[in-house]
């Protein structure tokens, strides 16, 4: 038996300089095909994870109103009233609130969040209707 194997292995040749080569054409293909379908994944991941954070702190405020019976609130204010533990994405500043609009919904507003380095996004009275609607990309502000 050992015999046997010892002579396959022997007529072993290995890859043709052509084969290799073709081995590495079909490599390059695919890695060109696969590198920006990878690449829109990962900013579709963080664009959508950005809009996830605007969900969270609007899902505090409600809460925050329910409780407190206010109409507006900072998302600092959420934090340090312990509605929310993380913003996420969403800044803090004075400006950055959560207040309810004319028909009584929770809406965010902020200053422009950079979720990719290239890429921002506002909120402008944004409620989770208009943020869960919301796939344009290259539509940078959410809202009114």
């Amino acid at each position: 038996m050992f015999n046997t194997l010892k002579k396959r292995i022997k007529n072993e040749k290995g890859l043709s300089l052509v084969e290799l080569l073709a081995v590495i054409v079909i490599l390059a293909i695919v890695a060109a095909i696969a590198i920006p379908a990878i690449g829109n994944i990962i900013d579709n991941s963080r664009y959508k994870a950005v809009k996830s954070d605007a969900i969270n702190v609007i899902n505090g405020a409600n809460i925050y109103f329910t409780d407190t019976g206010e109409t507006s609130v900072t998302v600092k204010e959420l934090i340090d009233e312990n509605y929310i533990e993380d913003p996420g994405n969403i800044p803090t500043a004075d400006t950055d609130l959560v207040a309810k609009n004319a028909t009584g919904q929770a809406a965010i507003t902020t200053g422009e969040i950079d979720y990719n380095g290239q890429n921002t996004i506002t909120f402008s009275a944004a409620t989770l209707t208009q943020i869960n609607a919301h796939e344009d990309k290259t539509d940078t502000t959410v809202g009114n």
